[in-house]
C-alpha cells in the first residue's frame, strides 16, 4: 500500500531472453543501483517473449530489491513463484488481466502491487475499477508500446501522467520507454517519480556515470 510519500527514482530496466546477457547486467548494476526492473514477457499480450525462470534471480534478491513487469496474460497465475523467488513488486497489465481487483488483493499478500496500461489503453480502464488508489503501490504509464526496448518516446503519453497526478498527490507514478534526459525531465515535470531507463543505461560504456547522470535530474526536484 502506498505510505503517503513519493521518491523519484531512477530504476534499471532487464529485458533479455537468456540469463547469461541478466546476470551480466545484474554483475554490472550491483554496485549502485537499489531497484531493478525485471520485464515477463510471454509471447501473449506483445509478441516477444523474455527469460521466464525465476530461481536463478534468488541469488541476487538481498542485493536489490526485485520489481517484476507482468506483461503476461492472466498475470496472477506467476507472482507465487517470482515471490519464492526473492521478488517484492508486481506491477501488471490491467489489460491481461481476468479479475483486476482479485489480482490486487491477492498480490498484496505476498509483496507490493501495481497496474501498468499500455499506450492504447485510456486511463479510464483503471478509474472503472472504482478502486481507492492508496490500495495499489504504483501505476505504471508505458511510455512507448509494451514488449521491445529501444523505442521512441511517445510525449502524448504523459496526459494519462498528468490526469494520473492530479487524482493523487501521493501515488507512485512510474513511466517505461525511451527515457533519456529531455524525457526523463518532462515526464517529471508531468508528475512522474519512478523512471524505467533501459536502452539510455545499456547502451552506453560508462552504465554507472549514466545512471548517476538521470538520477541527478530526478532527485534535484525531490
Amino acid at each position: 500500500m502506498n505510505d503517503n510519500s513519493v521518491v523519484n527514482e531512477i530504476v534499471p530496466g532487464i529485458l533479455e531472453t537468456d540469463w547469461e546477457e541478466i546476470e551480466k547486467k545484474l554483475t554490472l548494476l550491483k554496485p549502485f543501483a537499489s531497484t531493478i526492473h525485471v520485464d515477463l514477457i510471454d509471447n501473449k499480450f506483445v509478441h516477444n517473449k523474455t527469460f521466464f525462470d525465476p530461481q536463478p534471480y534468488i541469488k541476487y534478491a538481498d542485493y536489490f530489491f526485485l520489481e517484476l513487469h507482468l506483461m503476461v496474460d492472466d498475470p496472477l497465475k506467476y507472482v507465487k513463484s517470482w515471490s519464492e523467488a526473492g521478488f517484492k513488486r508486481f506491477i501488471a497489465h490491467i489489460e491481461q488481466m481476468p479479475d483486476p481487483v482479485k489480482f490486487i488483493a491477492d498480490t498484496q499478500l505476498l509483496g507490493e502491487v501495481g497496474l501498468a496500461i499500455d499506450t492504447p489503453t485510456s486511463l479510464d480502464k483503471i478509474k472503472q475499477l472504482n478502486i481507492d488508489l492508496l490500495d495499489l503501490d504504483a501505476v505504471l504509464i508505458m511510455t512507448v508500446k509494451a514488449g521491445f526496448s529501444g523505442q521512441k518516446f511517445i510525449p502524448e503519453m504523459l496526459m494519462k501522467v498528468k490526469d494520473l497526478r492530479a487524482m493523487s498527490d501521493t501515488l507512485t507514478i512510474e513511466v517505461d520507454g525511451g527515457l533519456n534526459d529531455y524525457t526523463v525531465k518532462t515526464a517529471l515535470e508531468a508528475g512522474a517519480n519512478r523512471f524505467v531507463t533501459t536502452s539510455s543505461l545499456f547502451k552506453t560504456k560508462d552504465v554507472r556515470s549514466r545512471f548517476l547522470e538521470l538520477q541527478k535530474i530526478v532527485v534535484q526536484q525531490n
